[in-house]
C-alpha cells in the first residue's frame, strides 16, 4: 500500500494545468528563477547543459536531442552550431557563447560514452538519447524544485524562454524573433511568447 502511495505521489504533476484547461506552456520570465535551476543543477552537468543550451537557442526540444557529441565537442565561443528544424527540415545557425560552451565542456568530460556518432544528451537508462517526454519531465521538476512562479512548463518552456528575455529585457524587434521562430505573423510570436497582453497594456500607460 505504501508502494502504491508513493508511486502515485511521484506521478503528480505539480505545474501541469487540470484536465481541460487550456493555459499555454510558460517561459521562465525572471532571471533570479533561471540562476536558482542552474544552482539546483550545479552537481547534474548534463542537465545544466541541456537548460543552459535550451534558454540560449530557441531550438525545439526534439532538435536539442537530435545533437551528437561531434557536432559539439570541436567548437569554442563564438562559432555556428546548424541544426536540422524539425518543422521546416531547413537548417537554423546558432552562434555559441561562453556559457553555453562551458557547460557543454563541463558534461562532455563526464559524459558516458563521448564518442562522435554518440547522443550529446545521453540517457543511462536507455543507452541513447533522452526522450522529448523526459525533457518535459524534467523541465517541470526543475521549475518545480526552484519555485519558478507559473501554472504550466514544459519543454517549449526553454525555447521560449529565450524569446522573452530577448524581447523584454534586450528589447529585441518582434520581426526579428518571428523569422527565428519561424512564425508567420508579429501577433503569432507575441502569443507564443506570453507578452502579448502586456505588451497591449502598455499602451495606455502613456498619459497624453
Amino acid at each position: 500500500m505504501g508502494q502504491h502511495r508513493r508511486s502515485k505521489f511521484r506521478a503528480k504533476n505539480y505545474n501541469h494545468p487540470k484536465k481541460g484547461a487550456s493555459i499555454k506552456v510558460e517561459p521562465i520570465r525572471q532571471i533570479e528563477e533561471i540562476a536558482r535551476i542552474k544552482a539546483n543543477l550545479a552537481d547534474q552537468p548534463r542537465d545544466l547543459c541541456l537548460f543552459t543550451l535550451g534558454i540560449n537557442t530557441a531550438y525545439r526540444a526534439g532538435e536539442l536531442l537530435s545533437i551528437s557529441v561531434g557536432q559539439v565537442d570541436y567548437l569554442r565561443p563564438g562559432d555556428r552550431l546548424d541544426i536540422k528544424q524539425s518543422k521546416s527540415g531547413k537548417y537554423r545557425s546558432v552562434t555559441m557563447n561562453r556559457t553555453v560552451m562551458a557547460t557543454i565542456r563541463n558534461w562532455l568530460s563526464v559524459h558516458p560514452n563521448p564518442v562522435r556518432d554518440a547522443p550529446l544528451f545521453w540517457s543511462r537508462k536507455s543507452r541513447s538519447a533522452l526522450s522529448v517526454s523526459a525533457v518535459n519531465a524534467l523541465v517541470k521538476k526543475w521549475c518545480r524544485e526552484a519555485g519558478v512562479l507559473g501554472q504550466n512548463f514544459g519543454s517549449h518552456t526553454l525555447r521560449k524562454t529565450w524569446g522573452y528575455h530577448q524581447r523584454v529585457h534586450n528589447n529585441q524587434p518582434i520581426p526579428l524573433l518571428m523569422v527565428a521562430y519561424g512564425h508567420s505573423t508579429q501577433a503569432q510570436t507575441l502569443d507564443y511568447l506570453c507578452i502579448q497582453d502586456d505588451e497591449i497594456a502598455d499602451l495606455y500607460g502613456m498619459e497624453l
